[in-house]
Order: C-alpha cells, then sequence, then structure tokens
C-alpha cells in the first residue's frame, strides 16, 4: 500500500502533466485560430459576429431571437423583433442592408435587401406569401426612392421627439403626412408577379402612384395599360388576336 507521502508525490506528478496538457492544448487551440489551415465540418450557433480587422461590427449572422436590432448614425437601435439572416454594416458602422427569411403555418417571406446610404432599402429582391391564403402571394424585384435629407436617422428622432405609440391614431396620422411628402420612400418599379396574380413591369410616378402596367393577367392576357392619378386606367392595348 502506497504511503501518504508517496501519494502526495503522485498527486504533485499528476499536477504537473495536467498543468503541460493543458498549456499544450491553450497553444494548439491558438495555433488552429490564427492559421489559414484549420478546418472545421460543423458549427453549431444562435449567432454569429463578423468584424474588421480594427473590431467595427461588419456582418451579423442570426436566428430570430437573438437578430441584430439595426445601427444608425452609429447608435444601436433598441431591441426588436427581426426575423432571421444576415444583416450587413458599412464602413461607418450603419446597417446597410441584409437578406432575412422567415415561414410558418400562417406565412413565409424572404426579401435581399439593399439600402440607400444612412436610409432605408431602395432595392429588394422579396417573396411574400399567405399561408392562410396561398393564391395571395407576390414574388419579385423592387425599387425605392428616399430622401437624401429626411434620413432613417432624422426620421426615428422625428418620432422620438414627438413621444408618439406606434398604432395610434396620431402616429398613423403622421406617417401619411410624411409619406405624402415622400419622406419615407415611395416604391418607383415592381417586376414581378402581384397578389393579383399579374406577372410583369409596374411602374409608379413620384408620388407612388402606379401609372404603367406592362403585364401578363391572370387569364393569360397579355396587356398594356396607363393609369391615371387616382388609379383610374386610362388606356389598355390588349395584344391578344
Amino acid at each position: 500500500m502506497a504511503t501518504t507521502e508517496q501519494l502526495a508525490k503522485q498527486i504533485k506528478t499528476l499536477k504537473i502533466i495536467l498543468g503541460v496538457l493543458i498549456v499544450i492544448i491553450v497553444i494548439f487551440g491558438i495555433k488552429l485560430f490564427n492559421t489559414g489551415e484549420s478546418t472545421a465540418t460543423e458549427l453549431t450557433l444562435q449567432r454569429l459576429n463578423i468584424v474588421d480587422g480594427n473590431g467595427k461590427l461588419r456582418m451579423v449572422i442570426s436566428n430570430k431571437q437573438k437578430q441584430h436590432p439595426g445601427i444608425i448614425d452609429g447608435k444601436t437601435l433598441s431591441k426588436r423583433e427581426r426575423d432571421a439572416g444576415m444583416i450587413f454594416f458599412n464602413d461607418d458602422g450603419d446597417e446597410c442592408g441584409g437578406l432575412i427569411y422567415s415561414g410558418n403555418k400562417k406565412e413565409a417571406g424572404m426579401a435581399y435587401s439593399v439600402d440607400q446610404f444612412k436610409n432605408d432599402q431602395i432595392m429588394q429582391l422579396q417573396y411574400s406569401q399567405d399561408n392562410e391564403d396561398k393564391k395571395s402571394k407576390s414574388y419579385g424585384f423592387k425599387l425605392w426612392d428616399r430622401s437624401d435629407d429626411f434620413t432613417a436617422g432624422r426620421l426615428i428622432s422625428h418620432f422620438d421627439s414627438l413621444n408618439m405609440k406606434e398604432g395610434t391614431k396620431a402616429y398613423r396620422e403622421e406617417v401619411a403626412r410624411l409619406k405624402a411628402k415622400g419622406y419615407l420612400g415611395t416604391e418607383r418599379l415592381f417586376l414581378g408577379r402581384n397578389k393579383a396574380g399579374q406577372t410583369g413591369l409596374f411602374l409608379s410616378d413620384g408620388k407612388g402612384r402606379l401609372r404603367l402596367k406592362i403585364f401578363i393577367d391572370s387569364l393569360n392576357r397579355p396587356l398594356i395599360q396607363t393609369l391615371g392619378e387616382k388609379g383610374e386606367v386610362i388606356s389598355t392595348l390588349n395584344g391578344a388576336h
């Protein structure tokens, strides 16, 4: 039977061996992450932050629960619900676009957006569907006009100063007022399939009013329509024989 002195020596030896092993593991780990020769076959995580050489955030890949709320004028926005996907950040650290997606029994969608500098999206490739009414779906390419003066940061400050709650009548009226002035962006082009089942090119004027449609309707008829300021059809060219 080993004596107390022998047991103490064995424990001391084990501690030394364990310490050496820890140092080897640490050195190996550092080498693994600092060389381009490392490989991995699988990585499981809820969120991945990509930064540049100075540690500035450039991209976030995340699930819905941990998705980044966005950064505008260098300030991180308040936590809000956002879909899973990738969010991109520019050289100044502001959000500048992304790819988001969702899907459940009620609805499904995906969108790749390109943001205007200091503002919201000006280009978007999108798909949207109401799963309770499968005929109600749209997909295609969109373009917007946005003000260079009324930036996203200014919009946030504007509503913060008014202390309005989203969804209230006063909030909706203010949104409508800003939209009428073109401060919230104006959709100018849609190329794709709309919820009416029409597939084609749809062009709007500077106030967001649909003015020209070149499309195939749900009955497979090729049509060209011009519309007035109130949405009324002014002329129709039917390409069917």
